[in-house]
């Protein structure tokens, strides 16, 4: 009939599709799995055609693949029904490599900017002079007593904070470069009695905001302390009140952006951190305070004792002492003994006490459990120092203040420091990393039995390696923090030597040190060769160089540039008991060779 011929018709086509993709997979089983499964094959596929009227064409099929030739059939893949491709995700762009560059692009580094590159080339023209001659070359007349002083690294920008509220911004070179000198009234107010001495130019000034009162004087505070940007873009002032003003110097003199208030009396001291996103501020409260600048709020606290604190100071992070290779360092880490460095049995070993452990006063190493470097330091290579005998009596401690610094505790100070001098006579480092209220992270130099109190002033040379620090009876105190000796009753930063000045001189209220880290200043004012003082042939003659300006006035404060052309000095009692002169000198310093 013809449907059912139509109807074999249609099975036939469909027989024949369904064997030509069961030999083909067939094929493709016998490749993957064996022989056995390809037999296995052929069984199942005979068997499903056999019940049909068309074996003779599957036959007939099985036969033409039989006759392919062998290589035919070696890759029966392309033969197979059309798969739908699947994209796979590229390779990064950087993981391509042509063949002509094997190695990877190196990754930019950016240049430095203009503002480091200045600073890194004030440097002084002789490093390591014989001495210096200092001469008074400028004079700034203010109507009040000048307490504190501030100025860029190459000292375009010179801020002066006074007595009466007013920050003053002066131009050094213009005033210096210049030809205007001093008039009669200005001598005679400056009292400056022989010489002639060129007058300041000054840029701007502004007012030093204070509490608000109701009269108008009232509204301006006494300026205690000033701290600078290094490029003049602002400035920081301490009040009398302890507020703490942020304002702008090179664009819009004196606009104030920010307060911050936290100390409880005068801000007798700020210093910037060194990459000037923050700073350290210094009150009569007895406290020390970090702040951020990013937020303006407090990042940690500085507490010892209740002593009114007179000076602070960062220390620098530049050093001329030779280090030893990170792979010293993890030999004799804080959990190793100092004992196995190359140096006399007999002696005291005196490595940075920065920079590893020291052996306690019976030789054991003092190992504190769980306490670990917060920074890896640097170690640097000790030396022997012989033991003073007999001992010195220490000075007693004050109520709360800190255990003396020695070696063992020392050893897990980082470079991060900063030191603060208060009116006790205590000097105190800080471990900037140690996080507030730690155990660790503090301790104070020690002091002799005989020191007396009141230390107004205190700074560290300029490679970080000594501290000094100025007294009330006329003397200025030297340690030297990169040697551990037996100063006191244990390992502790050596006191190297005490810079007496005559009696005449009065009290020592301000101290800076010059670029060559040899020479220092003192009031007043006195040009010490600190390194040669008191040692060998120097003994028996004068040490010191007298430098005229304000003619027992109480010097407030002193600046020396990077490079060592200029010192400013500034007269002024900072808010302390005192006479004072109404100048700000500016001296040019030449180098002897």
């Amino acid at each position: 009939m013809p449907g059912s011929d139509s109807e074999d018709d249609i099975d036939d086509g469909e027989f024949d599709n369904e064997g030509e993709e069961d030999i083909e997979q067939e094929i493709f089983d016998a490749i993957e799995a064996g022989v056995e499964e390809a037999t296995e094959g052929d069984a199942e596929s005979h068997e499903e055609d056999s019940d049909d009227d068309d074996d003779d064409e599957d036959d007939e099929d099985d036969v033409v693949l039989d006759s392919v030739p062998p290589e035919a059939v070696e890759s029966p893949i392309p033969q197979l029904p059309a798969v739908i491709p699947v994209k796979l995700p590229s390779p990064p762009p950087t993981l391509e490599r042509s063949p002509q560059d094997p190695t990877p692009p190196s990754p930019k580094t950016r240049s430095v900017s203009p503002a480091p590159a200045r600073r890194s080339q004030l440097r002084p023209r002789v490093l390591y002079p014989r001495s210096y001659t200092v001469e008074a070359i400028c004079a700034l007349p203010h109507p009040v007593p000048t307490h504190s002083l501030a100025s860029t690294p190459c000292v375009t920008h010179l801020l002066t904070g006074s007595e009466d509220g007013y920050i003053r911004d002066y131009d050094i070179f213009s005033a210096v470069n210049g030809k205007v000198f001093l008039t009669a009234p200005q001598r005679h107010h400056a009292g400056v009695v022989e010489g002639s001495l060129k007058a300041g130019q000054i840029r701007s000034w502004w007012e030093n905001p204070g509490p608000p009162a109701p009269s108008a004087d009232a509204g301006r505070a006494p300026v205690h302390s000033l701290a600078l940007h290094s490029e003049a873009l602002w400035g920081l002032s301490g009040t009398d009140t302890g507020k703490i003003n942020l304002f702008t110097v090179r664009h819009e003199p004196g606009r104030l952006f920010h307060v911050m208030h936290e100390h409880r009396g005068p801000v007798s001291a700020i210093s910037l951190q060194h990459d000037e996103r923050g700073f350290f501020s210094a009150g009569w409260d007895g406290q020390a305070i970090q702040w951020d600048l990013d937020t303006g709020k407090i990042a940690r606290r500085f507490i010892a004792h209740a002593a009114q604190l007179a000076a602070l100071a960062v220390r620098p992070l530049s050093s001329d002492y030779p280090n030893v290779g990170a792979d010293m360092w993890r030999r004799y880490s804080s959990h190793d003994s100092i004992e196995h460095l190359p140096v006399d049995a007999d002696a005291h070993s005196e490595a940075d006490s920065l920079f590893g452990d020291e052996p306690d006063a019976e030789g054991e190493p003092d190992d504190t459990p769980g306490a670990t470097p917060l920074a890896p330091p640097l170690l640097s290579i000790p030396s022997a120092v012989p033991s003073p005998k007999p001992l010195p009596i220490p000075a007693p401690a004050p109520k709360n203040a800190p255990l003396i610094l020695d070696a063992s505790s020392y050893a897990r100070f980082s470079h991060d420091i900063i030191m603060t001098a208060a009116m006790d006579g205590q000097v105190v480092l800080w471990d900037c990393r140690a996080p507030s209220g730690a155990s660790y992270g503090v301790g104070r130099l020690w002091m002799g039995e005989k020191t007396p109190p009141w230390c107004l002033s205190a700074c560290w040379s300029p490679n970080g390696g000594q501290i000094y620090a100025g007294r009330r009876n006329g003397t200025v105190d030297v340690w030297d923090v990169r040697q551990l000796g037996r100063s006191g009753p244990a390992e502790v930063p050596r006191l190297l030597k005490t810079l007496r000045n005559p009696p005449s001189s009065g009290i020592v209220s301000c101290v800076v040190a010059f670029p060559d880290g040899r020479h220092i200043a003192c009031d007043n004012i006195r040009l010490w060769h600190a390194a040669d003082a008191g040692e060998g042939e120097a003994r028996g003659r004068m040490q010191f160089k007298i430098i005229p300006g304000h003619h027992g006035g109480m010097v407030s404060q002193m600046l020396v540039d990077p490079s060592a052309r200029f010192l400013v000095s500034a007269s002024g009692n900072r808010g302390w008991h005192g006479e004072a002169t109404r100048t700000v000198f500016v001296h040019d310093i030449k180098a002897i060779v």
